[in-house]
């Protein structure tokens, strides 16, 4: 199921903050589909700068449920940072097992996922649910400031790996 939830009340045209939420079933080309409508997002609330990234770090995260959740299944949400300051994304699944952020051999065939997550992203986190159902896994890509005046974007801390 794919659709745009916005804020009751509110129109997605009137809303600051629409959210795409995608809640099925991960396959081979999974990440590719959701790429595509992160991009259509991003373009349409001017944030083209943070493209790239993004788009690398969801496909990470999907790969991580391709990988190692059972049955693949999960929910990606999509959505606008307050003032339009950039992205957050979301992937939630009922694993209770927390990725971990892994550096390995050079040669390993996989393992850097989170690696490379943090270093795309601006902040990252793993929430795991209260009833140890499930995480999801985030992700914020700030924009650039832009305009007269306007001073850089102050990175914030990112969490430490986890071990």
């Amino acid at each position: 199921m794919n659709h745009v939830i916005a804020p009751e009340g509110v129109t997605e045209a009137e809303s600051e903050e629409p959210v795409y939420r995608a809640d099925f079933a991960m396959g081979e080309h999974s990440a590719r589909h959701l790429r595509r409508i992160l991009r259509l997002y991003l373009k349409g609330w001017g944030l083209m700068g943070v493209a790239d990234a993004a788009e690398l770090a969801l496909t990470e995260l999907i790969a991580n449920v391709v990988r190692h959740v059972p049955g693949r299944r999960c929910q990606t949400f999509i959505f606008r940072l307050p003032r339009g300051e950039g992205v957050r994304v979301e992937v939630a699944d009922c694993c209770p097992d927390v990725p971990r952020a892994v550096v390995g051999d050079v040669l390993d065939e996989g393992g850097r996922g989170l690696v490379l997550v943090d270093a795309l992203t601006d902040k990252w986190g793993v929430e795991v649910r209260r009833d140890g159902g499930g995480k999801t896994v985030w992700f914020e890509c700030l924009a650039a400031a832009s305009g007269p005046g306007a001073g850089p974007v102050t990175r914030t801390a990112r969490p430490a790996p986890r071990p």
